[in-house]
């Protein structure tokens, strides 16, 4: 498991960039800098709100969580997940490499291939078809990778020919703290997306719109397992995140922390409780204390 753990267990929060203030996420982030039973924090990427055909609120999520990390030194951060589309593999390995010096090595790369299509229509930012936006999302892995390496922090740099996203002589300097760079956690869902996982991936998502489907992430973990077992990985350096949604009622929380429970006990070794982003300090102190905690004790 990349991330620290309470009783075998690692719980982290989520909130989301859309639908809020900033005012209301800067004091949702410096509560959980308060929150022990929190071991990290995560926040989805989405250029507009995602619950709509397009427009709507939202914060570019890249530099969001920089300017949020300083309220929760100590904890990991990552984005589940970020979107292929939106940001060239160099630059986001460079991104990457900021806030993994930021948080002193404690940053998570979740990626995804992109999906939205009203957002990219009415951003200008292409969608390509999904052969060849698997395929740039497949070759974004591996400048990632290339960057991260220890040959990209001293020339000649890396060199790595690609119809997609080659690389000539590239470094990234300073490089990364932590080495290798920060952890990638992928979100593949079909039998490609899943290969890529167990070939190039430190960890797996189950996505925001599985949250809490246990019978789901049970499927692709047993997936996943026998493709790392098929590439010779053990899997015991790979790590599988769940998720749940905490809704905005003592019922939704209540359901959310019987679905943790369950995800953990089918091989979740984190679990993410995603908090309604608009609902600001509260919402996280409920969820803290009516999900976390409880999670937290049933595995103590």
């Amino acid at each position: 498991m990349t991330g620290s753990s309470v009783a075998g267990v690692a719980i982290g929060f989520k909130t989301s960039p859309q639908g809020v203030d900033w005012p209301t996420l800067d004091a949702t982030w410096a509560l959980a800098g308060s929150l022990e039973v929190f071991d990290g924090g995560w926040m989805n990427d989405h250029l507009a709100d995602v619950a709509r055909e397009r427009g709507g609120a939202s914060f570019e999520s890249v530099t969001l969580i920089a300017a949020l990390a300083h309220h929760v030194p100590g904890k990991w951060l990552g984005h589940a997940v970020l979107a292929n589309t939106f940001r060239h593999p160099a630059v986001l390995a460079k991104q990457a490499t900021v806030l993994d010096h930021v948080t002193g090595g404690r940053y998570r790369l979740g990626l995804g291939a992109g999906w939205h299509e009203g957002e990219h229509r009415s951003l200008g930012i292409p969608l390509p078809p999904m052969p060849e936006r698997f395929a740039r999302f497949e070759s974004a892995v591996g400048v990632l990778r290339a960057l991260f390496s220890a040959a990209a922090a001293t020339p000649p740099g890396v060199t790595r020919p690609d119809p997609w996203y080659p690389l000539e002589e590239a470094l990234n300097e300073p490089p990364p703290l932590r080495p290798g760079g920060p952890p990638i956690y992928l979100g593949g869902q079909g039998p490609r997306g899943i290969a890529l996982a167990a070939r190039a991936a430190d960890g797996w998502l189950l996505p925001g719109p599985n949250a809490g489907d246990v019978a789901y992430f049970s499927a692709k973990r047993d997936l996943l397992l026998r493709a790392l077992e098929a590439t010779g990985r053990d899997p015991a350096g790979f790590s599988f995140v769940g998720q749940v949604a905490c809704g905005t009622t003592a019922a939704d929380r209540r359901r959310a922390l019987a679905a943790a429970i369950a995800l953990h006990r089918a091989g979740a070794d984190e679990v993410i409780l995603a908090v309604t982003a608009r609902l600001g300090p509260d919402g996280l102190r409920d969820a803290a204390r009516e999900v976390a905690e409880p999670l937290r004790d049933r595995f103590a």
